[in-house]
């Protein structure tokens, strides 16, 4: 006779284990972070590390919680939980607290909440549920409209906030669509309109105040991004088996050239007048540019100092004097990764680098493995989310992104990033649970 497997049988463990691995290892690093160079309280709520174990067991009874709701509560509900994420979104920008310049919190008390973390799972759950309708397929353009649509709604409403960072994280979304149909095209026109975003800042960032009277440097560009964009036209044409007219061929050069242009100029005037300060000299120091104040490259100068004295295996656990001595600022957030490194060196570095790969790998097997369009589409949402986390709060660190403030999920100090995190993967595992019934 056949037994019956249980809920705890069908749970992803592997999944769950390298969490609670890192949630554990992100503590003490918080707590390292946090600590003065004297004393620290372990347990105390009144200081970060007492908080953010606390957090740990709220999202420890959030994530039972969510494993013992039946999968197709998610799916049914996708479009209302959406609805919700987006309310939030308006409300914060009317009722929200600013902190660091964006309005983005709901203020509880000392406690703050950040309705975007949640907008993340919202906008996944919703994009699985549109395009499971469509059988997982990107296949007409009705379809492609209304993904980029219910993707960008939250995304203009972050940049209301304005939260650049976590609109970059929304941005993971395209390796979603990738896997569910969308051209390889688009991945191309994404890579050259960074490439073209790149070049306008490099050139244009303090000389472009008109366009086509700019110095020689200026026209030079835009002459080359005609180059490069009416090749990448042809290239693009060529790929596709029907003929195309010479004509054809021609406006599609054309187009490609002054899409190319309004795209650099809005890059230069979005810099200039849609930027704070602080945020516009962020992103020149990453492009080696100069600026007027000499303290705008302090926060990656010192995180790269302090992963560097950390040399091959570390200063040891609480002895390293950048992190006693606060020389990083935001340390237990968004420059958590910093403690690592200068207290358990290369070695404890990699083996941080490797949990989140592992992380990382191991929900693209959870979704390779679903028989269900929806749980598999989401999987990739959720994945796609991880990865842009991961990517530039590393690369930020590292000096190889710019400094927007993204944490590291289940290690950087945060209830909202913890909870909206904890809700977003715990929803796949009981997903994927139920992965031998189909689901709609």
């Amino acid at each position: 006779m056949r037994r019956e497997v249980t809920l705890m049988e069908r749970i992803d463990w592997l999944t769950v284990v390298i969490l609670i691995v890192l949630a554990i290892v992100g503590w003490l690093n918080v707590s390292s972070a946090t600590a003065t160079a004297e004393s620290v309280e372990w347990y105390s709520l009144a200081g970060k590390q007492g908080k953010q174990l606390m957090w740990m067991g709220i999202c420890t009874l959030l994530a039972i919680a969510i494993l013992n709701i039946e999968g197709e509560f998610f799916i049914r509900t996708s479009i209302l939980y959406y609805a919700l994420t987006v309310l939030m979104l308006i409300a914060v920008l009317a009722v929200g607290k600013k902190v660091g310049g964006a309005r983005a919190w709901f203020g509880v008390g000392t406690f703050g909440i950040q309705p975007s973390e949640f907008a993340k799972s919202g906008t996944a759950l919703m994009l699985a549920w549109l395009l499971s309708r469509s059988d997982g397929k990107l296949r007409d353009w009705r379809t492609r409209f209304q993904a980029i649509g219910l993707i960008g709604l939250p995304v203009a409403l972050i940049l209301l906030q304005p939260d650049a960072g976590t609109v970059l994280v929304f941005g993971g979304f395209i390796f979603a669509l990738y896997r569910e149909g969308l051209s390889g095209n688009v991945l191309i026109v994404v890579f050259a309109a960074i490439v073209l975003g790149v070049a306008s800042i490099l050139t244009g960032a303090s000389t472009w105040d008109y366009p086509f009277l700019g110095p020689a440097s200026a026209i030079w560009l835009l002459w080359g991004l005609a180059a490069l964009l009416g090749a990448l036209a042809i290239l693009l044409i060529l790929r596709n088996t029907v003929p195309r007219e010479r004509s054809s061929t021609r406006r599609v050069a054309w187009a490609s050239w002054f899409a190319g242009l309004f795209f650099s100029v809005g890059i230069h005037w979005g810099i200039e007048n849609m930027l704070q300060a602080h945020q516009r000299e962020r992103i020149y120091v990453l492009f080696g540019l100069d600026v007027d104040n000499p303290d705008a490259d302090y926060n990656i100068r010192h995180a790269k100092a302090a992963i560097g004295s950390g040399g091959w295996a570390g200063k040891g656990y609480m002895q390293g004097p950048m992190t006693a001595y606060e020389f990083v600022p935001e340390q237990e957030t968004d420059f958590i990764f910093c403690t690592v490194g200068e207290e358990w060196g290369f070695l404890g570095s990699t083996v941080v680098v490797l949990l989140f790969w592992g992380l990382l790998l191991r929900l693209i097997q959870l979704a390779e493995r679903q028989r269900s369009h929806f749980t598999r589409i989401y999987a990739y949402g959720v994945a796609s989310i991880l990865f842009m986390h991961f990517l530039i709060n590393i690369g930020m660190v590292l000096g190889l992104a710019p400094v927007i403030g993204i944490p590291l999920p289940f290690f950087s100090y945060g209830g909202s990033s913890m909870l909206g995190m904890t809700v977003l993967i715990f929803i796949l595992l009981r997903l994927d649970a139920e992965r031998f019934t189909v689901l709609n």
